[in-house]
């Protein structure tokens, strides 16, 4: 089967697409011939390997979020079987043509939902959700701000904070383009996170009070500006920082306005099967129901993996990123 590998870590040009052996699934795995591969921002910190909390060996296939068809189940796999189409949560390999993946990590999809939408359901989909709800704890009639809003992660959680009641919901986003898209998705108001002061555009927006919950995703300088927009007893989630740069928080500019900043990833999730299958079953509830658009920004073949990369890490790229392998 024809796959992504890098050797080392480095810029998009490591990814290298070759012939692989196909993975041949255990007695407590299904074997998916994968339709659609969602790329993530994770992929690109691993493949670079600059800020990655792991370290990574060589030859690796990156890939963690996949879509398709089961076409080989393990003796011991209970609930699911040949032709099921699902999405699925690998741990890696997801860049690729067949994937193995352990039952607990793979769900049934309705009819409605193609392959590459359904790639933006799992990783940047729970994200946002459980972002919003659990580490950020949004409740009904909070503001709440959402950086890259007009991206993968960023596109989910400005209609997801409304449909969970937002009081205001505003967008931030680099360029005119990307904040009318944000608009259009149902933000209240929308600022340019990349001009000098626009936390202070921020508190305008919220009659000097500031936002009750941010959602980070900038990390480097925004992150201090994004501090100084939130509310008393304001809460941070940090998901990432797509600038690049670490940013640099001193815990006693937290004190006296009781502020909190919690890290977030999807993954950490995967111990709370309940909380993760509920959250997804809401999720296509409102994909069926009409009232969450699915934002897919480019779909490339496999071989042009490099190429998707380029387009996420250059910040270039609206909507989900997603990779076809079968050309």
């Amino acid at each position: 089967m024809k796959a992504i590998r890098f050797y080392e870590t480095g810029s998009p040009e490591v990814l290298k697409y070759e012939e692989v052996p196909t993975p041949q699934p255990s007695a407590f795995e299904v074997l998916i011939k994968v339709e659609a591969v969602g790329v993530n921002f994770a992929d690109i910190m691993r493949r670079n390997g600059k800020y990655y909390p792991e370290q990574t060996a060589g030859p690796y296939t990156i890939g963690a979020e996949v879509s398709g068809t089961i076409i080989e189940i393990g003796s011991d796999v209970a609930n699911l079987k040949v032709g099921d189409f699902v999405v699925a949560t690998p741990s890696t390999g997801g860049y690729a043509q067949y994937v193995s993946v352990p039952e607990g990590l793979v769900i049934p999809l309705p009819l409605g939902i193609t392959a590459s939408q359904a790639t933006t359901l799992m990783a940047q989909g729970l994200t946002a959700a459980l972002s919003i709800k659990h580490a950020g704890r949004m409740q009904a009639g909070e503001s709440i701000l959402i950086e890259g809003a007009a991206g993968g992660v960023g596109s989910f959680a400005v209609q997801l904070a409304k449909l969970y009641g937002a009081g205001k919901v505003i967008a931030a986003a680099s360029s005119p383009e990307k904040r009318k898209i944000a608009e259009e998705l149902g933000a209240d108001a929308s600022v340019d996170y990349t001009q000098e002061g626009w936390s202070e555009k921020v508190k305008e927006l919220t009659d000097g009070k500031g936002v009750d919950v941010v959602i980070e995703l900038a990390g480097g300088e925004t992150t201090g500006q994004a501090l100084n927009a939130m509310a008393q007893f304001g809460r941070m989630v940090y998901l990432g920082q797509s600038s690049g740069e670490v940013p640099n928080i001193n815990p006693w500019d937290l004190t006296v306005p009781s502020h909190s900043v919690t890290g977030f990833s999807v993954f950490a999730y995967l111990g709370l099967p309940e909380l993760l299958q509920s959250t997804l079953k809401e999720i296509i509830g409102f994909v069926l129901a009409g009232q969450l658009d699915l934002q897919i920004g480019a779909v490339l073949p496999l071989s042009q993996a490099a190429e998707a990369h380029r387009l996420v890490e250059g910040r270039k790229s609206t909507g989900k990123v997603v990779l076809t392998p079968w050309e």
